[in-house]
């Protein structure tokens, strides 16, 4: 299953974001509701969507990076395609529309 590499700097943070596709988790380990969607949002890239890169960021560890990204609540998901931010949702995040919200543009992406 995949798991989701940690980031420490806003230089890490710009690289990843970067890159073809991909999600950044913020969240911080005193969260129970980040806790219960965290390995749901893993299984669902895992199983759906393998070739988008998932990242963390702890934003009580790294407020600098959840600062930079305008975060100021957990759980945030965001989602890059080529450095452009795609798709930014808080607190209340389904997987079907998570799902639905990747589908398409992933589809454009990575199944030519």
């Amino acid at each position: 299953m995949k798991q989701f590499t940690i980031i420490k700097s806003i230089d890490e943070f710009e690289e990843a974001k970067n890159k073809e596709a991909s999600l950044f988790y913020f969240s911080h380990e005193n969260c129970n509701v980040c806790k219960a969607l965290k390995p749901k949002v893993l299984e669902l890239l895992s199983d759906n969507f393998p070739e988008i890169n998932a990242y963390y960021v702890d934003t009580v560890l790294y407020p600098d990076i959840a600062g930079q990204n305008s975060i100021f609540t957990n759980p945030v998901i965001l989602i890059y395609f080529d450095g452009k931010e795609f798709y930014r949702k808080a607190r209340y995040i389904g997987m079907s529309e998570l799902h639905d919200m990747l589908a398409k543009p992933y589809e454009i992406i990575f199944e030519k």
